[in-house]
């Protein structure tokens, strides 16, 4: 193969955008970020690393618990502010309707069609970055978006981010069903 080589601080592409929210500083805050993921499935648990100077950083380590909102390409301008403007400064929660997790009472953004208010059970400090491990104790979802019982991606409209470009992109289209595509193809063998 004809590779060559890149600079190791590499990102996989494309990474989900959401909006974490936690109480900070006495009021609801939110931030942009976009190095996230399920992590177990039962319970399950979401994962979300954070820069330890963020005043984010600082509330979820506090409050014990933070919310995880995906949100539509539709909110682009305002999330993108929030992942530029620090908490410490700005008043971030007045850029969406605040709605509070009835588990935990962690803030999330109401203009996210998806959102799940986690409970934080582990903290993995990275030189850094904290990786916070939460449990999903609440998940909420509008339901012009579950026509199915379930979110649905296209009426979800969430966008990515790749790095180290810095750029947004919109999801794309159907490519084809997981854990499908060896038996479709005739790949698998019996």
């Amino acid at each position: 193969m004809g590779w060559i080589r890149i600079d190791r601080n590499v990102f996989p592409c494309p990474m989900p955008v959401v909006l974490v929210g936690v109480e900070a500083g006495g009021r609801a805050n939110f931030m942009t970020v976009a190095w996230v993921s399920r992590v177990n499935s039962r319970p399950p648990m979401i994962a979300v690393a954070i820069g330890r100077g963020h005043f984010t950083n600082g509330g979820i380590r506090t409050s014990r618990a933070f919310s995880v909102g995906v949100p539509p390409v539709g909110l682009m301008d305002r999330v993108d502010h929030c992942g530029i403007v620090s908490g410490a400064d700005t008043d971030k929660s007045r850029l969406f309707t605040v709605v509070y997790g009835e588990e935990t009472g962690a803030p999330m953004a109401g203009e996210c069609p998806v959102s799940m208010e986690c409970r934080l059970v582990q903290t993995v400090e990275f030189p850094t970055d904290d990786l916070f491990i939460g449990e999903i104790v609440g998940a909420y979802a509008d339901p012009d978006c579950c026509p199915e019982g379930g979110p649905d991606i296209t009426r979800i409209r969430p966008f990515t981010l790749t790095m180290p470009d810095n750029r947004y992109w919109e999801t794309g289209q159907y490519a084809g069903r997981a854990w499908n595509a060896r038996r479709v193809n005739g790949l698998l063998q019996r």
